[in-house]
């Protein structure tokens, strides 16, 4: 592979990617960043997780005059949660050079990003919705823009932000250089390289082979209402070590990380509504097994590198077998074996059926445990810590008080009372999980399973049990007309893709 110091690149944005750790550039980077530094137009089409960031950030950091305090970079993406995590990667590349970047999208107070934006940031990162309103209130000035990127192109196309994109780059200098990164060309996003591009280089990396070694892989087909019911009883019986828990939307995490908590779990979420800090913290405490369970979405959870992952349990299933395959690979790493369950409603078989295509792996249908079993798997869990406690040997405040209760009870009643304390009962208070608007039917159904069906999804909170408690709730997004980055939280209709990959 090649080095970045091979790349023509100044020295300090090397510096800046040395800190990031990086030192040899993808096919994706060196290819872009070659025809992107000669100023040529580029379509990349490469898979998410192939570091197209980097790609595209290195251009544009080296084309940046800080001197010049107008808005000279322009990057395009479908979601707050990639609008985010883009900027903030192009301002650790951009570090050294100290170039001013801002992210601006849906669902954060408007009057906030216009006093941001008086700070005169030379890179604009934002959601289609949010970047037009600032377009049409003239709180964005695009003039100067010299670079535009459009990032996961096939996505906003999916999320119906074409017209959005459209009016957004007939707002740019058409002497610009502009960037078009797509995991697919459909006819759509043909049109607008043909449109708004000049003889674009075409930098087209491979898909990754879809293979899941080492991973067994399970689903459990369910009604949305009955999934935390069973997740509940399937965390009992499997006790996992470190677990990842995904969840299509950013109130699907904040819910289900609440009721896990207050079932008895170590449980923390991240999504891109979290801060850097926050989402930094969680991690940490992660990786240092502070935390059992991580709840995340696919965006939040994006190029995590934590090992140790035993279990991995997709709540909903992704809607791309690439999500799918990105998301299970957090377990069965170093040649560890790992586990992937999958629960499916009866209208999303079809999904199944692509991902067993695609990974040319059948997944095995998992029969939920009974309330009965998922006892019975706390109770040999307090079983496995008295026997360590036991043979630790550090008892010795307490054998006094041991002889004394053999005194007046049977040895038998002690250590069964010793186990029962320890024994985390499962409970069947009812817990409140919002449920989710199915995804889009991909028919076939496959696996004996429904066609896709015409129901939406209703967006009612439903009520569960197998938790002690915990609840949803609150106000609705304050987001553009497409829901960019979707609502976290309260009963709001989600859209399927609010936070998606």
């Amino acid at each position: 592979m090649t080095k970045f110091s091979e790349l023509n690149i100044s020295e300090s944005t090397q510096r800046a990617l040395s800190k990031m750790g990086f030192e040899e550039a993808t096919p994706i980077q060196e290819g872009t960043i070659k025809f992107g530094l000669e100023g040529r137009d580029i379509i990349g089409q490469a898979q998410t997780g192939t570091g197209k960031t980097t790609a595209f950030g290195v251009p544009i950091i080296e084309k940046i005059n800080t001197q010049n305090r107008a808005i000279q970079a322009l990057v395009i993406a479908p979601t707050r949660e990639l609008a985010i995590q883009v900027s903030e990667e192009i301002y650790r590349i951009g570090n050294d050079k100290r170039a001013k970047v801002l992210s601006v999208y849906g669902g954060q107070e408007i009057g906030r990003q216009i006093r941001a934006l008086r700070n005169n940031p030379q890179i604009i990162v934002g959601t289609p919705g949010r970047l037009l309103d600032h377009i049409k209130r003239k709180t964005i000035k695009l003039d100067q823009v010299q670079t535009l990127v459009l990032d996961e192109a096939d996505e906003m196309l999916n999320m119906g932000f074409i017209e959005d994109i459209n009016a957004i780059m007939a707002s740019v200098p058409p002497e610009r250089q502009t960037l078009l990164f797509s995991a697919t060309m459909p006819a759509p996003i043909r049109k607008i390289a043909e449109t708004f591009m000049k003889e674009p280089e075409i930098v087209k990396i491979k898909s990754k082979a879809m293979t899941v070694e080492n991973i067994e892989q399970f689903f459990v087909k369910a009604q949305e209402r009955e999934k935390f019911d069973i997740l509940s009883r399937i965390l009992n019986v499997h006790q996992p070590e470190l677990a990842i828990i995904f969840g299509r939307t950013k109130r699907r995490v904040d819910e289900l990380s609440h009721a896990l908590t207050i079932r008895g779990y170590l449980a923390e979420g991240i999504h891109g509504d979290l801060t850097q800090a926050k989402r930094m913290s969680v991690l940490r405490q992660f990786k240092e097994g502070k935390i059992d369970i991580l709840v995340a979405t696919d965006v939040a959870a994006r190029g995590l590198d934590i090992s140790g992952v035993t279990h991995v349990y997709n709540f909903d299933i992704p809607q791309d077998p690439e999500s799918y395959v990105h998301r299970i690979g957090r377990t069965g790493r170093a040649g560890k074996n790992g586990t992937a369950i999958t629960f499916v409603t009866p209208r999303e078989m079809g999904y199944l059926r692509i991902v067993e295509e695609t990974t040319k792996q059948r997944m095995t249908p998992l029969v939920p445990p009974s309330t009965d079993e998922a006892l019975i798997g706390q109770q040999r869990l307090a079983l496995e810590q008295l026997t360590e406690i036991v043979k630790k040997n550090e008892l010795n405040d307490y054998t006094k008080l041991a002889a004394e209760m053999l005194e007046e009870f049977d040895a038998m009643d002690v250590v069964a009372a010793a186990l029962k304390t320890l024994t985390r009962e499962p409970s069947d208070t009812p817990v409140k999980i919002t449920e989710e608007r199915p995804l889009p039917s991909r028919g076939g159904g496959g696996r004996g399973g429904n066609r896709g069906g015409g129901n939406r999804g209703s967006g009612r909170p439903f009520r569960g049990g197998g938790s002690r408690g915990g609840s949803g709730g609150g106000s609705r997004s304050g987001g553009s007309r497409r829901r960019e980055g979707g609502s976290n939280r309260g009963p709001s209709r989600s859209r399927s893709q609010s936070d998606k990959k």
